[in-house]
């Protein structure tokens, strides 16, 4: 969440408009697409905040009909993790952070830096409850690991920063954070013909973490996180279905 404090006012100076560029041959038109969304748009990775370094994936399910159509069922849910938030631990930051800027920059007083942190908590406070409220009631993410591989109780108290939360994550779906930009696939391609009777069904996400994290699938070079330890364990679960994870360039 991007955070705008009053004190961050100064706007720089407009630079002057740029002396117009002869005109050039046009580039060649680049090959191929950019991945779309069922709705036709464009992917766009999500904002990346700092060390977080976002990859694209499709993960492509193949089995028996029956099977495909109950983890498909199985696998919707919010796409919200239900942490629980201390919100007068984040109020206290809050205020200190706004208190602690220099005189010379802070447009509050003292009262007004604890009147902004106390309407900071209430904000994130009534967001978590609308977000929490959904987990059970709302199936608008087609692929949802908290309700495919829930997060324990004792690991949501933690919230969402805390060591040993993340060391949970890490373990159990190999990712630090939730799946981004989740869509079902229109048209998955199983990689095979398929049996008689079977059935395939397809996710694209981006999945996010410490850039200075792991390599990713394929050996690109790239860096981050990556569901596969979440998808090993769906496919020991699930093991009348065939489970394929790849990465997948935006290019």
């Amino acid at each position: 969440m991007a955070i705008s404090f009053p004190w961050d006012s100064e706007v720089p100076a407009k630079a002057p408009p740029p002396e117009p560029l002869p005109q050039a041959e046009p580039d060649p038109k680049p090959r191929g697409r950019r991945p779309r969304l069922h709705s036709g748009r464009a992917l766009a990775a999500p904002r990346a905040d700092s060390g977080t370094a976002w990859l694209y994936f499709h993960l492509i399910i193949t089995g028996p009909a029956a099977a495909v159509d109950a983890f498909a069922t199985a696998a919707r849910g919010a796409g919200v993790t239900p942490w629980r938030l201390d919100f007068g631990m984040l109020e206290e930051d809050i205020f200190n952070m706004a208190a602690a800027q220099p005189p010379a920059r802070r447009n509050l007083s003292i009262a007004g830096c604890r009147i902004l942190a106390r309407q900071f908590r209430e904000r994130v406070e009534r967001r978590q409850g609308r977000a929490a409220a959904l987990v059970g009631r709302c199936q608008g993410c087609p692929f949802d690991l908290h309700a495919l591989l829930p997060v324990p109780d004792a690991i949501l108290d933690l919230g969402p920063s805390h060591p040993d939360a993340l060391a949970w994550l890490a373990a159990h779906w190999g990712v630090t954070d939730r799946l981004r930009q989740v869509t079902r696939l229109q048209r998955p391609k199983p990689g095979r013909r398929l049996p008689k009777d079977s059935s395939v069904v397809g996710y694209g996400f981006f999945a996010g973490g410490d850039s200075g994290g792991g390599s990713s699938p394929g050996g690109d070079g790239n860096s981050g996180e990556t569901p596969a330890i979440a998808v090993a364990t769906l496919a020991a679960r699930w093991p009348a279905l065939r489970f394929r994870l790849q990465q997948r360039p935006l290019d």
